[in-house]
């Protein structure tokens, strides 16, 4: 650039201020500075910038307004000064407008089935398009429109023929909720639009559950756990409380489906954040979760999943009909000691305070004579002489002072836990 200036003087309000050359679709953002297209939609959206690298002024409206008239400057200039090298630049193709979008999402929610799923299918290679278009359409309320569309779909589903009887119409909502379902998914909402998606949607918890009854598409049920999942690590803790006993069997079922990693990551995460309340704990154990759960690390070999799976275990175990269900697993007991120490030192910590409150609250003769017969104490003791976290320790050493007396025999319980109790 710095020879060909020596020639070739290119005026100063041709050069984009971010790539320093000159600019091929010139833009101007809401704080009217100019910018080539591709550079400023990289700063925005791409690196995540929220302030005008010029003015430092933070970015309210992200549509960017084509600069035509230094378009045609720019353009008349290079065919003017064919020694510069530049070139002639063809003219830019106009991008996606709000006016466009709020049009097709408008028409997306007409009564003509046909129209409906052209503009669906216009819109969902639009949000596959780039960064920018995505913004640009949670801008404009693109998840309310969709949200209103599965929801108004569920509802015609529900009031169609019995399975079975299954007609065009069936079809076509089956279609139109896979296509929405999978624009909700490719816009990556923010958290703001993920909040207030929960709270003004009130039934769209109870929409997203049948969907991932219903839907014979993998990817719609994944689509929805997903969006399900991250909707709920925003939303109020109060809302989240006392889910639909309904949510869980469906979650179970995912899990037994084996739909794919990221729908069964997934799962496990919506599990994490919903469990800590005693009522979604009991709801996820009448479903089925813990032995579903112990299935799952009995044959693991990832190790984010494996710990995934011991962090819902532990939620799980604090009632008592969590801790009933790993009972009856005749696995259970036996996979969560092995995992102590290799998979990670929160799963080992998590692992431990399974197993503190199955000895704790559940740990009649016959489950401690368990423990001790499948090595679960002898693991237990090896957590007192490693190097492990202090709440491993601590728990480990709790469960071995609580049964020293049942288990006062085996050779490998440290003799001060045993002659603190007398003969």
């Amino acid at each position: 650039m710095a020879d060909l200036e020596q020639d070739v003087q290119v005026p100063r309000f041709f050069i984009c201020p971010i790539s320093l050359e000159i600019m091929k679709d010139p833009v101007t953002l809401s704080t009217g500075i100019t910018y080539d297209r591709d550079c400023i939609e990289k700063w925005l959206f791409s690196q995540k910038n929220e302030v005008c690298p010029v003015t430092k002024q933070v970015v309210v409206d992200i549509e960017l307004t084509p600069n035509h008239t230094l378009l045609r400057l720019i353009q008349s200039w290079s065919t003017l000064n064919p020694s510069s090298g530049i070139g002639t630049f063809p003219t830019p193709r106009l991008p996606i407008s709000k006016t466009e979008i709020v049009k097709l999402l408008k028409d997306s929610s007409s009564k003509s089935p046909h129209l409906q799923m052209k503009c669906l299918k216009k819109l969902k290679t639009i949000v596959m398009e780039n960064e920018k278009n995505k913004k640009l359409m949670e801008s404009v309320g693109a998840a309310d429109y969709l949200a209103w569309i599965l929801t108004n779909m569920d509802n015609k589903m529900t009031s169609s023929p019995p399975a079975g009887d299954v007609s065009g119409v069936d079809e076509f909502i089956s279609t139109g909720t896979d296509e929405a379902l999978s624009i909700l998914h490719h816009l990556h909402l923010s958290p703001m639009s993920l909040k207030s998606l929960f709270g003004k949607t009130g039934d769209f918890v109870e929409t997203l559950t049948r969907v991932m009854e219903r839907a014979t598409s993998y990817e719609s049920r994944a689509y929805a756990v997903m969006l399900l999942k991250a909707m709920l690590e925003v939303a109020e803790p109060l809302k989240v409380t006392s889910l639909n006993p309904r949510l869980f069997i469906v979650l179970v079922q995912i899990l037994v489906d084996e739909i794919s990693q990221k729908a069964t990551k997934a799962t496990l995460k919506l599990l994490i954040n919903v469990c800590p309340w005693g009522r979604n704990r009991m709801k996820a154990a009448e479903a089925g979760a813990v032995q579903v759960l112990i299935d799952i690390l009995l044959d693991c070999t990832e190790k984010r999943v494996s710990e995934m799976v011991i962090v819902v275990l532990d939620q799980l175990c604090q009632c008592a009909e969590g801790r009933s269900e790993l009972l009856k697993h005749g696995g259970g007991l036996a996979v969560v000691s092995k995992k102590i120490f290799r998979v990670s030192s929160l799963a080992s910590e998590k692992a431990v305070s399974i197993l503190h409150s199955v000895a704790k609250s559940s740990g009649n003769r016959s489950v401690l004579q368990e423990m001790l017969h499948l090595g679960v104490v002898g693991k237990l003791c090896l957590a007192l002489q490693v190097d492990c976290g202090r709440k491993t320790k601590e728990s480990a050493s709790e469960i071995l002072k609580m049964h020293s007396r049942v288990w006062k025999n085996s050779f490998c319980i440290p003799y001060n836990l045993i002659v603190s109790y007398p003969s």
